[in-house]
């Protein structure tokens, strides 16, 4: 397995691209817009004080320890390989409600395809979709190699084409009627910029906000091959960021501004385009076909992420981390193991179940998304405590990129982007969590807490013969291949 770091270089406009690759989305459109003019402060506070804190501890690790293994191996060289774990572990269970939100958004789009956007918008229509379709590309996933043959078309269909479409017809829209007083948006002034303290309500958004950068971290994988990674990393990362916040902030307001206020559906990507085509007069094909061009990429896009997650299970799994007999360590062709892949759907499936537990989707939709942010900001504390402790018990192993000036011995920088990362997360979190329900508070509470303690209680009842016991299954899985492969010569 070769390291990033013996791999051909990169330039800096193609890493930009990819970090912008890797965390833009089309779905976090509505839940920004949804936020009216405080978007612009919500926006720059995750910027800023999130998402660049974030790339910049992801960096320092990707330089230190280029190897493949992404946050796992780096938590796992500063705090020991259990809490390494806890990370793999999170990584992947985050994807249990971070699939079934993003999996909502195909029900409205199905119920616009078909003009019937009342049944799109119907959680237990809703439900059924998601079950639907998420267990056909668990079939395709047991049978194809998805993660290959999605990749580009998702990307294309799922972001591309979306995001272009929204900007230029909602641009259209706002030459043609200007600022909508009744929409979401509503008349400009400055302390609309500014989220009321007053109202606990307006800060119901800024967790689902923070998601938009999570997995901004592993842009750092491709640090090793920039020609300059101290300078070019910090500008490449902060130019993304400018491009993603822009994209994000041009496509909220024309959105926002059509929208009537309090009718924001979360999960409905087509609204808008909706509504533009009724402004602009133009065909309402048009929405179709924006509808099902979208639902086949995040469609393609979904069954491509399935496998990824799942492949960090299984080398863990090798790694004795799970009980044998679960399987987790057996792959078919495709490197994708099936026993992971099958409990995973299963798990997605449970708590799709909260469309049907939790009065009207959007409520489901922000805690499925809480959920997720939560789960995320915990790896995001661990790789904060990582990073300040390899300071000092590994003050002198070379760092490609560090926090602050490479000749500068002090630690002051990097205490003081943690400390800023913790206090962007506390701060989120806490007034998101304020603002829910009791329900969304109880609900997603008791899924984080559930999931972090889940993999302690993995490693407490942990075996060392798990390890030797999948070495032993391997060899022998691996025995039995050669014989076929050397059976089938003999009879050619």
């Amino acid at each position: 397995m070769k390291d990033a770091g013996s791999s051909k270089q990169i330039t800096t406009m193609t890493f930009i691209g990819m970090t912008c690759a890797l965390v833009a989305s089309v779905r976090n459109i509505p839940d920004v817009a949804a936020t009216s003019w405080t978007m612009i402060f919500y926006m720059l506070v995750a910027v800023l004080l999130y998402a660049f804190p974030i790339s910049l501890i992801s960096g320092e690790f990707a330089g230190m320890f280029p190897q493949k293994g992404g946050p796992e191996l780096w938590v796992s060289n500063a705090l020991g390989k259990k809490w390494g774990f806890v990370v793999s572990w999170l990584l992947w269970v985050q994807m249990f409600p971070g699939m079934v939100m993003v999996a909502s958004a195909l029900a409205p789009l199905f119920g616009n395809i078909i003009d019937n956007v009342p049944l799109g918008l119907n959680s237990k229509f809703t439900l059924v979709v998601i079950l639907v379709v998420y267990w056909i590309i668990t079939f395709l996933n047991l049978t194809f190699d998805m993660a290959k043959i999605g990749g580009k078309i998702g990307v294309w269909l799922g972001l591309y084409v979306p995001l272009t479409m929204m900007l230029l017809l909602g641009l259209a829209a706002w030459i043609k009627v200007g600022i909508v007083p009744t929409g979401t948006l509503g008349n400009f002034s400055w302390d609309k910029v500014i989220p009321d303290s007053t109202t606990a309500s307006s800060f119901v958004y800024f967790a689902p906000i923070m998601f938009i950068f999570t997995g901004i971290e592993m842009s750092s994988v491709y640090i090793t091959r920039l020609k300059n990674p101290v300078k070019t990393y910090i500008r490449g990362v902060f130019a993304a960021l400018i491009f993603i916040f822009f994209v994000n902030i041009l496509n909220a307001l024309v959105v926002a501004n059509v929208v009537p206020k309090g009718q924001m559906e979360l999960n409905n990507i087509a609204q808008s385009i909706s509504i533009y085509c009724q402004i602009l007069g133009l065909p309402h094909l048009i929405v179709n076909l924006f509808s099902l061009l979208v639902f086949i990429g995040v469609a393609v896009q979904l069954s491509a992420w399935a496998s990824g997650p799942a492949k960090t299970v299984t080398e863990s799994a090798r790694k004795g981390a799970y009980p044998p007999k679960f399987n987790f360590w057996k792959t078919n062709q495709f490197d994708v193991s099936k026993s992971v892949i099958l409990t995973q759907s299963v798990i997605i499936s449970i708590f799709a179940l909260f469309y049907l537990l939790i009065p009207g989707v959007n409520q489901a939709f922000l805690m499925l998304v809480n959920s997720t942010t939560v789960i995320y900001c915990i790896v995001y504390v661990i790789m904060g405590i990582s990073v300040l402790r390899l300071r000092y018990t590994h003050a002198k192993l070379n760092r490609p990129f560090r926090i602050g000036k490479k000749e500068n011995k002090s630690n002051l920088g990097v205490w003081a982007i943690v400390i800023v990362l913790f206090a962007a997360i506390g701060f989120s979190v806490g007034l998101t969590m304020k603002a829910g329900t009791w329900i969304n508070l109880i609900a997603v509470t008791a899924i984080s807490v559930i999931l972090f303690v889940v993999p302690l209680c993995i490693e407490k009842i942990k075996k060392p013969s798990w390890e030797q016991e999948v070495a032993m299954l391997l060899e022998k899985e691996k025995g039995e291949l050669d014989g076929k492969t050397g059976n089938e010569t003999d009879s050619n």
